[in-house]
């Protein structure tokens, strides 16, 4: 399996926390100027990002099957696209990325089976480091709450199979050469921000 150097990847389910970790992340390396950082998400804000972003928010009605491809057609860009993460780690930058693979064989694997999101990512490089965001099911929901609207994901019953599914698929990058480590993620925001900072930090670009 191919992977990116300089690059790392939050997963988990929704309410976990990653996007706010990423938040603070950015915020400590901006802070530090001692290296070039490039955060970025999935969906991405391209073109069918927002098809992608739609279809969650109920705006836009379309299959799992075809979600599942377009999730794989927006990673495509995401990686080899003008503004791409190649592009970023060939420049010597750290990437961090909110959701990858992972994300589309949990999500897409329980909507439409798991072949074809299988079929679809198996092509595409893994990152130098992966972090579990790990949190029980009722926490996770609990937290989503405060939300102003759910999306279509956003429910105790299918995030309860997400966590599930997430914690059975880790498994594949054991041997893979990929650093995968988990956190626990039901702690204060900046307990789980120190922890993430002790992985991040340890990556060979910061000692290069």
């Amino acid at each position: 399996m191919e992977i990116i150097p300089n690059f790392a990847v939050f997963e988990g389910g929704d309410g976990t926390g990653t996007t706010t970790q990423l938040l603070i992340l950015s915020e400590r390396l901006k802070q530090s100027g001692k290296l070039c950082f490039f955060p970025t998400f999935e969906p991405t804000n391209g073109q069918i990002g927002k098809i992608i972003r739609a279809a969650l928010k109920k705006e836009a009605p379309i299959t799992p099957q075809t979600l599942a491809m377009l999730f794989a057609a927006d990673r495509n860009e995401h990686i080899y696209g003008p503004d791409g993460i190649f592009e970023h780690v060939n420049r010597g930058e750290l990437v961090v990325s909110d959701r990858y693979v992972l994300s589309s064989l949990v999500y897409q694997g329980i909507e439409c089976g798991d072949e074809l999101p299988a079929s679809l990512n198996s092509r595409f490089p893994a990152p130098e480091v992966l972090i579990f965001f790990d949190i029980e099911p009722e926490i996770a929901v609990e937290r989503l709450k405060n939300r102003s609207s759910l999306e279509i994901y956003e429910y105790r019953e299918f995030q309860a199979k997400a966590c599930e599914k997430y914690k059975s698929l880790l498994g594949m990058y054991t041997d893979t050469g990929v650093r995968v480590e988990t956190i626990d993620a039901s702690k204060t925001a900046q307990e789980v921000a120190g922890r993430v900072w002790s992985i991040i930090s340890q990556m060979p670009i910061f000692k290069a």
